[in-house]
């Protein structure tokens, strides 16, 4: 039996639903780990913080409170995957650049916080 796993997606900011467009991709914010190497081969290895972030596109259908979005702050995001799990964003900030296009209305978002994955 096959699963869904990619596809339909909803995104919400503090309660309101936005028109999610195109791939959405996230971070979870845990340590990245990279190697630390010497002459003589593989010695260990290092943890880097990372940002844990939401980032995508949203459809201005017109009635999209532009301003609104890109000065939010202390905003709960939520990433509702086609899999049926659910990528929380507390204390979350706009952290985009506000970048839209008028081709398909879009309008780049990228969003930082604190990030858990709920099951």
């Amino acid at each position: 039996m096959a699963n869904r796993v990619g596809g339909i997606i909803q995104v919400q900011a503090n309660g309101q639903l936005y028109s999610a467009k195109g791939n959405f991709t996230w971070n979870l914010g845990r340590p990245k780990r990279e190697p630390v190497t010497g002459s003589d081969g593989m010695h260990g290895y290092k943890e880097t913080p990372q940002v844990a972030f939401i980032e995508g596109e949203f459809t201005d259908r017109g009635d999209m409170d532009v301003v609104a979005l890109v000065t939010m702050k202390d905003a709960m995001v939520t990433l509702q995957l086609a899999n049926g799990k659910t990528i929380a964003l507390r204390s979350g900030y706009y952290a985009g650049d506000g970048t839209g296009n008028s081709d398909e209305g879009n309008l780049d978002v990228r969003f930082e916080g604190e990030a858990e994955e709920i099951k």
